[in-house]
């Protein structure tokens, strides 16, 4: 990969949110930013800005792939720019991988918006958060996004599970985590073999979902990160360490900063 020496390389975080663009722009208002604090116990900076995650790996030997999430439909609060972040992202090549991230819910402008991140930002890949962005991955309306990405032989990371954002909030302001049932995405991986979709997190409480997309399907991998100050159920390492190939991909921390 142009910009990264796998050789002095430690390890990949292929999960890495900025949270800040360093310039007054947060990913979440207020009430969400700090319910997700509180969730993750973050007790340092929950919002870092891609210059200062380059700063957290690069000395510690590890590369990160960096991205925002645009939920502005869904949340009503405007997002980061994943082309700042992209752009911001390439002044480190020897540490950061940009991903983009685009609104589904904006329909074709979504799918113009994702087609000028790869041709002119250079993404890596894309990140989703169905519950965030309130859509049902497996709709055949988001196909055409999905078209884009595995015309440009991008992975896709998507969010499954159980989610801090919006977690101790009445309704869990309106986040609904059926979205993020990995289940959801075999149809994506069924229909989309060109993608390599991600399944971020332990799935909880579908890890049984995960495990068995991830073992049948070659294009479908999970990164099994955990939530801050709780413990991957034992079953799930069991059963993948019985898998004919490897499943996982992998975090450094399960929150870095926590992010």
């Amino acid at each position: 990969m142009a910009g990264l020496d796998l050789s002095a390389l430690q390890g990949i975080d292929v999960h890495v949110h900025v949270e800040s663009d360093g310039h007054g722009q947060l990913s979440l208002d207020d009430e969400l930013l700090a319910a997700s604090a509180k969730y993750f116990k973050a007790d340092n900076d929950r919002a870092p800005t891609v210059e200062q995650i380059a700063d957290y790996y690069r000395p510690r030997q590890l590369a990160a792939v960096v991205f925002t999430v645009d939920a502005a439909t869904a949340t009503g609060h405007p997002a980061l720019s994943s082309e700042e972040v992209a752009d911001r992202a390439a002044a480190h090549p020897d540490v950061l991988i940009p991903f983009g991230s685009v609104d589904p819910l904006a329909g074709e402008a979504a799918v113009r918006r994702a087609r000028r991140l790869i041709s002119d930002h250079a993404v890596r890949g894309f990140k989703f958060h169905p519950s965030l962005q309130s859509f049902s991955p497996d709709d055949r309306r988001y196909y055409p996004l999905y078209e884009v990405i595995e015309e440009a032989g991008l992975p896709a990371v998507f969010h499954t599970g159980q989610t801090g954002i919006g977690a101790g909030l009445p309704g869990g302001r309106g986040i609904k985590l059926r979205l993020s049932n990995p289940m959801l995405l075999d149809d994506v991986a069924a229909d989309f073999p060109g993608i390599t979709v991600i399944l971020a997190h332990p799935s909880v409480p579908w890890q049984d979902e995960a495990i068995s997309i991830a073992t049948r399907k070659a294009n479908v991998s999970d990164e099994p990160g955990r939530a801050a100050g709780r413990r991957r159920r034992p079953r799930r390492t069991c059963r993948v360490r019985g898998a004919r190939r490897p499943a996982h991909l992998g975090r450094v921390h399960p929150a870095a900063w926590p992010w």
